[in-house]
């Protein structure tokens, strides 16, 4: 495959088999790798069927699995012996991502009938100046404990509700909470 191509097959144990390449089916793997509902193993399982559309014929779930990663990846192998902190939640923050995607493509990437993956990634990686990079900036300089200047901390102050990374929260975690909040309201 050349290097210009954009794939719809990925190589799994010497077979092509054919991957979901739209952005929002690899988004909605993702989610699905982020579920803290679901078991590691229920997050693979998700993550194979969403991504494969013969995913019952797959031949071995690990190599599927790491096939479907390098495709996540754009392609490139993922340096796993280096912690990164994180920085950009999918979910949390679509409502900045999509923008500021649409401003590098020059339309909109959610009324698109098709993007592919690595075309969106790209887009995703050419965002310059805006919001979510002011964002993404302050997320990193934090986990780096780099100190921020101070308009940086006059906008984080203002802002802390979406530069804030929320953790996911399990059914478990959000039941008590409602349950503590009809308590309180009774």
């Amino acid at each position: 495959m050349s290097a210009w191509e954009l794939p719809t097959t990925v190589d799994v144990d010497g077979q092509n088999f054919a991957i979901r390449s739209d952005f929002r089916a690899v988004l909605d793997a993702l989610a699905a790798l982020a579920d803290p509902e679901m078991t590691q193993q229920e997050q693979y399982a998700a993550c194979l069927e969403i991504l494969y559309p013969k995913w019952q014929a797959l031949p071995d779930a690990n190599a599927a699995l790491r096939a479907a990663f390098l495709f996540i990846n754009g392609g490139q192998p993922e340096d796993s012996t280096i912690p990164r902190p994180r920085i950009v939640d999918w979910e949390q923050d679509a409502a900045l991502i999509a923008p500021a995607v649409d401003k590098v493509l020059g339309y909109s990437c959610r009324r698109c009938e098709y993007l592919h993956w690595w075309e969106f990634l790209g887009a995703f990686y050419g965002i310059g100046d805006g919001l979510f990079a002011q964002v993404v900036n302050i997320r990193y300089k934090r986990a780096h404990g780099k100190k921020l200047d101070k308009s940086e901390q006059e906008f984080a102050k203002e802002n802390d509700r979406i530069i804030r990374l929320h953790a996911p929260e399990s059914a478990e975690n959000r039941a008590e909470k409602e349950r503590l909040l009809a308590l309180l309201n009774s």
